[in-house]
């Protein structure tokens, strides 16, 4: 049973006072959250900050990025030592603003996937076609490209620690959200594919619905056989609206 589970991608957002009231938020609700499992992503600059703060609580902590070089001369680069180094259990990578606003393709995204998985760090891998694409009717040849990357690099084996973020680009911040049929047919295409060359792997992964999500449209989403959570952007900056997608993880 694949145990629901929900991120926050704060982006760049917060100040370390909206960052403590939020979190002080989240925390007084969390005896509400009893099946999810429940992560946030702040900016790397306040992770000290926010580990400090969920210290004691059942809240993981993770990056949004993370370097595919140990250390060295890589100005504004952060590597999977210095993410554990303040006990962050997560990294994104691939995000569709990484790959669209800093030029990440899907070999670099399979490179960072690799080393964050190698270090012992969960990545939530984010895949997603643009409108463009969806128009064209390449959504499909889309996502599995992107999985491609990762799996010929390092194998299917490597999808079993991991988390998958499916994310439509045309829903990110848009106030569009995909019909949940819709998440659901990529979802289980995403599922099938994998199933092909693993099945235990497919049916033990986690794949996530992330795109304009809300308390109002949580639970249906969330209630698709193959959507196993959410990673949430704007509704994460607010705890009421996060607990009550949290809530509807079930």
């Amino acid at each position: 049973m694949r145990k629901p589970f929900v991120a926050g991608n704060w982006k760049m957002n917060g100040s370390r006072d909206s960052v403590r009231t939020l979190l002080d938020g989240i925390k007084a609700g969390m005896a509400d959250v009893s099946v999810a499992e429940v992560a946030v992503c702040p900016p790397a600059i306040y992770i000290a900050d926010v580990q400090q703060q969920l210290e004691g609580s059942a809240i993981g902590c993770g990056g949004q990025d993370v370097s595919t070089q140990a250390s060295g001369a890589f100005t504004g680069e952060i590597s999977t030592a210095m993410l554990q180094d303040f006990a962050c259990r997560y990294t994104l990578v691939g995000h569709s603003e990484r790959r669209t606003l800093h030029g990440e393709d899907d070999a670099l995204v399979a490179r960072k996937f690799s080393v964050a998985s190698a270090a012992g760090l969960i990545p939530i891998l984010c895949i997603g076609e643009t409108l463009q694409e969806r128009e064209a009717n390449e959504t499909e040849s889309v996502v599995s490209r992107q999985l491609d990357a990762v799996i010929e690099l390092d194998g299917i084996e490597a999808l079993a620690d991991c988390i998958i973020a499916y994310e439509p680009v045309w829903a990110i911040g848009t106030g569009k959200t995909a019909s949940s049929a819709q998440a659901q047919e990529v979802h289980a295409f995403i599922r099938q594919k994998l199933a092909e060359l693993n099945a235990d792997v497919a049916e033990g992964v986690r794949i996530l619905y992330g795109g304009s999500v809300k308390g109002s449209n949580a639970e249906e989403l969330f209630g698709q056989t193959d959507i196993d959570g959410g990673l949430i952007g704007g509704a994460s900056l607010m705890a009421d609206d996060f607990l009550a997608i949290c809530r509807a993880a079930r």
